[in-house]
């Protein structure tokens, strides 16, 4: 009997015989399971795309918040942890998120001392209330200080030191020269930086240099640009600058929130 080859498929690759080999087409069950993967990876990437989406307003949305309450010149880069982001939303609270700024300007008129760079992490970010500001239940954060703020700050060349948690401070004055002493650099209260343990590492401390130096190390130096709620647990030197470490419970970063 005659055979009909209309459900079969003819491959012209080599095999046994004439060369030639027939394949059977997929079957209709096989079509259908691929049709509904097709359509269930289509969703998926649906559902991604638009979870992706939610999170990147949720970043615009920090990232002002934060630009408001800090007053920097760039938004700041921020990034959304978890997923599905759309359920967090939903629940009212991002569960961690991820911020890096640059530049945060000092505040107050005695030794300003700008942020260079500051990087926070937020767990448990609300997402409800004013778009102009921002909640998170805890906080941690490091705020990098280069020597070159820091130096403006203090009216001395500051610079990392020869040993683990100390820099060294160069006071210069015309006709009576440089001196170089060295301090080991510690938290202190009310979110500042002391400076003690000072000794002279080269030159002569004459008393005009000595006078620049006290004013420069004697008082702590305030970070007064660093949002309320968060409090300085240790400072570390490195070696372009110093940096400070905070953790804080129950933040808010709304226009003046930074330190006093």
């Amino acid at each position: 009997m005659y055979q009909s080859h209309r459900d079969e498929e003819y491959v012209a690759e080599p095999c046994y015989g004439d060369g030639s080999v027939y394949v059977s087409p997929p079957t209709r069950t096989r079509r259908r399971i691929i049709i509904v993967a097709v359509s269930l990876v289509a969703v998926l990437v649906g559902g991604v795309a638009v979870d992706r989406i939610a999170a990147t307003r949720a970043e615009s949305r920090t990232a002002k918040a934060f630009q408001d309450g800090m007053g920097t010149a760039d938004r700041p880069s921020v990034h959304v942890s978890g997923f599905p982001v759309l359920n967090q939303l939903a629940a009212g609270s991002l569960d961690h998120v991820d911020l890096t700024a640059h530049d945060i300007p000092a505040g107050g008129s005695t030794r300003p001392l700008p942020v260079t760079k500051l990087t926070v992490g937020m767990d448990g970010l609300k997402t409800s209330g004013s778009a102009d500001e921002a909640h998170a239940d805890s906080v941690t954060a490091t705020a990098f200080l280069s020597y070159a703020d820091v130096s403006s700050a203090l009216g001395v060349q500051v610079s990392q030191g020869d040993e683990a948690g100390r820099v060294d401070a160069t006071a210069s004055l015309p006709i009576v020269g440089d001196v170089t002493v060295s301090a080991a650099v510690s938290a202190a209260g009310g979110n500042r930086i002391a400076f003690t343990d000072v000794r002279t590492e080269q030159g002569e401390l004459l008393p005009p240099l000595k006078s620049l130096l006290d004013k420069a190390l004697d008082e702590p130096i305030p970070l007064q640009n660093v949002p309320q709620g968060l409090r300085l647990r240790s400072v570390t030197t490195t070696e372009d600058g110093i940096d400070a470490r905070f953790t804080g419970r129950s933040v808010t970063f709304r226009p003046d929130s930074s330190s006093a």
